[in-house]
């Protein structure tokens, strides 16, 4: 990994620290991020638009992650991971105030896009410097520490995000992220250590070793496996309302169980990174697959889809670490860009599944969208036993790849 230390070099205390920084930094970025979806309602009849107008939102912020975040990794990753650390939050925190501060919904729409790249690039300069203070076993539960950070805010930001916009106004929530983000930023310029570019390839080097097709490949098994999980996920409510028979109340307990799964998944996922990437990213996979099609074959039966929901909360949340570390360890040199690409392959998954659902549900019906949804998850199955075998660019590849780089590309 680059820039990586000795653990000689960090203490276990200043590891915990920066780690814990790191993971709140993607928290309140998850918060800010699943605020939108939390609130949507609120937002629509506030601004007098409708839903779909309030929804672009969320898009926005995808499409900045997808193309936005590993853009500026791009043009970054020759600089020391601290600086780009404090400049993404600082970023995200000024531009999360202007919809306090009372912006229409056009402004704050192209804020979103921008706030999604710099969202982009913190995940993954947080990754590479956490990666860079442990030892390389370990590795795999330091990202899961980073990545922990989104799964926790959905399960936390999301609901304690509506209380307070229901009680004192959807702009005053955005108010109350961009306190914790200043929180986070200030904290992090105090604590968060220097891990510097170790010189290993250049940017077209990062470039050729990060899309590789052995890495486009690993890419392509979490992309589809978050189609199959955006595909059902956002047609949750009503599969459960109309196929399984759950309302009310219990709907939203169905979320908040999803929620807490998918946390403990993403926290668990780190050790099965590093005890094996290939290996877990199959099992997660076939997980995924199982419980989707669990709930297309007995969607009627509510016990199984409670089931099948904390299976794939747990399963869903549990591939993200390994399938960060396969892809960082097959792409060699070009880890830092590829430490941005997991998060932008699986926003475009989730806007693929989102769509397939809802192309499924106009033909069909409801029950189709968690039919496509398992279609989705057990092409990813395939997909990850076919790139089980696949291996890094050998070191004398990398050397020849520093050798012929031009002076320009160091």
């Amino acid at each position: 990994m680059p820039g990586r230390r000795s653990p000689a070099e960090t203490s276990s205390a200043r590891v915990a620290i920066t780690l814990s920084v790191l993971f709140a930094g993607t928290f309140v970025m998850g918060c800010a991020e699943v605020l939108v979806a939390g609130m949507l309602d609120l937002m629509a009849v506030d601004l007098a638009v409708p839903l779909s107008a309030v929804g672009v939102l969320v898009s926005a912020n995808a499409l900045g992650i997808a193309i936005g975040g590993p853009l500026l990794t791009f043009l970054t990753a020759r600089v020391d991971r601290r600086p780009v650390l404090l400049a993404a939050l600082a970023v995200f925190t000024g531009l999360n105030l202007l919809p306090a501060l009372g912006v229409g919904l056009e402004v704050f729409t192209a804020a979103r896009l921008v706030i999604g790249a710099v969202e982009g690039l913190f995940i993954a300069a947080a990754i590479t410097t956490a990666t860079s203070i442990v030892p390389r076993d370990r590795s795999g539960r330091a990202m899961a520490v980073v990545i922990s950070g989104f799964a926790v805010s959905g399960a936390v930001g999301m609901p304690l995000g509506r209380l307070l916009g229901a009680a004192v106004g959807w702009r005053a929530a955005f108010f109350a992220v961009v306190l914790a983000a200043v929180i986070v930023l200030v904290i992090a310029m105090v604590v968060l250590p220097r891990a510097p570019h170790d010189g290993e390839v250049g940017m077209l080097g990062q470039l050729r070793f990060a899309l590789a097709p052995r890495v486009l490949a690993v890419l392509a098994v979490g992309s589809l496996l978050f189609a199959g999980v955006s595909a059902s996920q956002t047609y949750l409510v009503p599969f459960l309302d109309q196929v399984s028979g759950v309302s009310g109340a219990w709907i939203g307990a169905c979320l908040t169980g999803f929620g807490v799964a998918a946390a403990i998944g993403s926290f668990a996922g780190g050790r099965f990174a590093d005890a094996g990437a290939a290996r877990a990213l199959i099992l997660g996979a076939i997980g995924v697959a199982v419980s989707l099609a669990a709930m297309a074959l007995w969607g009627a039966h509510t016990a199984v889809v409670v089931v099948a929901l904390l299976v794939l909360g747990l399963c869903s949340a549990g591939i993200t670490s390994p399938w960060q570390h396969r892809v960082e360890h097959l792409a060699g040199p070009g880890a830092i860009l590829a430490a941005s690409l997991p998060a932008s392959a699986a926003n475009l998954g989730d806007a693929f599944g989102a769509f397939a659902g809802g192309r499924a549900i106009d033909i069909v019906g409801v029950p189709a969208a968690v039919v496509a949804a398992a279609i989705l998850g057990s092409v990813s199955v395939l997909v990850a036993i076919a790139t089980r075998a696949l291996r890094p660019a050998s070191a004398q590849a990398a050397a020849a790849s520093r050798e012929s780089a031009p002076a320009t590309d160091h």
